[in-house]
């Protein structure tokens, strides 16, 4: 552990504690059974490392089950984790559960009175915040992943950070456009488009897309990593067959219009070492596009906890960046199913646009080597017992 940590590090981290005290300081018994789980690095942190982006069970408190000066604190909580701009992402990716609800004819249910939901967002603490101890929360639902862990007083983890919107595009008056993510795929595509012919070919992993981002939720990345059916993005099966059945349908018809075999999928599958085309064979204005693109994942998190300054212009950087390789799969024509990545040392970002007629979007920030903290926890028992 750092001895002399970023000032931003401490000033974030004692914000989310006072929001998170704040919050829990308003729940009853009843509803804080819900809300605290067990101490990060404990023997009961295997439900911390639980994470989802389809509208199943996220585990927590709902906003449902919360008063609305209780919701309120609740997301102040979340808006201490999340800069500005993520912030605003999140609660319009909450607010297109009821754009979504109509696009299907307000009939999906999952198994509950309402299936899209903008109340169905759970949040939960794990451990005690501003403690001595690790602590962490987690604030998810249909679309939505966010994960933060603390460790001695300062912000330790941010990932996995998981946004998506459904629609991905949607029609606004005046002829204006809602894109929530719009950046996060136009950037890409320019990116790409821009490649000479050779450096196209190298970038490009299949001609199809994948239905889904390949690591999909597991709590650990690993080579050979495959995409996971709808259905295995769920905490677990429904207690009715018939929706059960819906939902077995729906994955079956995802997989179906991906139309992938065993070969493709191998080309799509994780690797170790990145495939694709490395920032070092870019140009001046690519590599600015390139930055502008880590931007967009790396800049969900406050100033001073994002470390997008680590791919800055300056000679640590410029290295740094040149690490960063981008791969793509599917089309690059607007409109069409596609699938990209870029991934370097402790960096995997993934986006894929293919569901729902290509207006579906998936998009999340990883840390292979260290999602949820894992290696600064166990840094933090040696230390401990080293006492």
């Amino acid at each position: 552990m750092d001895p002399h940590p970023d000032p931003a590090l401490l000033r974030t981290a004692d914000r989310m504690a006072e929001a998170a005290q704040a919050w829990l300081h308003t729940l009853d018994a009843e509803q804080r059974a819900l809300a605290v789980g067990a101490v990060p690095g404990s023997a009961a942190d295997a439900e911390r490392l639980r994470w989802f982006y389809t509208p199943t069970d996220h585990g927590g408190l709902t906003l449902h089950q919360q008063r609305p000066a209780q919701q309120r604190r609740a997301m102040a909580l979340v808006a201490s984790g999340l800069s500005e701009a993520a912030y605003v992402t999140v609660a319009t990716v909450l607010g297109l559960e009821n754009v979504l609800d109509r696009t299907e004819g307000f009939v999906a249910t999952f198994g509950r009175e309402r299936g899209r939901d903008p109340g169905l967002y759970y949040l939960r603490v794990f451990g005690e915040p501003g403690g001595a101890a690790p602590w962490a929360w987690r604030f998810g639902g249909h679309h939505v992943s966010v994960n933060v862990l603390v460790v001695d007083g300062r912000v330790a983890a941010t990932t996995p950070l998981f946004l998506g919107a459904d629609p991905a595009s949607s029609p606004l008056l005046g002829g204006a456009v809602l894109r929530p993510l719009g950046a996060v795929e136009d950037l890409a595509r320019d990116l790409v488009r821009s490649l000479d012919p050779d450096l196209a070919a190298t970038a490009l992993l299949l001609p199809r897309a994948p239905s889904d981002i390949v690591a999909g939720n597991r709590s650990r990345v690993s080579a050979g990593d495959r995409v996971l059916p709808l259905t295995g993005v769920w905490r677990g099966p429904f207690a009715d067959p018939d929706e059960q059945a819906k939902l077995q349908k729906m994955s079956d018809a995802i997989d179906d219009t991906a139309g992938l075999d065993d070969a493709d999928h191998r080309a799509v599958a994780l690797t170790d070492a990145p495939r694709g085309v490395p920032a070092s064979a870019l140009d001046a204005g690519q590599r600015e596009r390139l930055r502008a693109l880590l931007g967009c994942y790396l800049d969900r998190v406050p100033a001073g906890v994002s470390p997008l300054p680590r791919y800055a212009p300056t000679p640590d950087g410029e290295a740094a960046l040149d690490a960063v390789h981008l791969a793509w799969a599917g089309s690059t024509v607007p409109g069409e199913p596609h699938y990209y990545r870029l991934q370097g040392p402790r960096l995997l970002l993934e986006w894929d646009n293919t569901q729902r007629q290509v207006n579906h979007a998936h998009s999340v920030w990883r840390d292979p080597e260290a999602d949820f903290g894992l290696d600064v926890l166990g840094e933090h028992r040696q230390q401990h017992h080293a006492h």
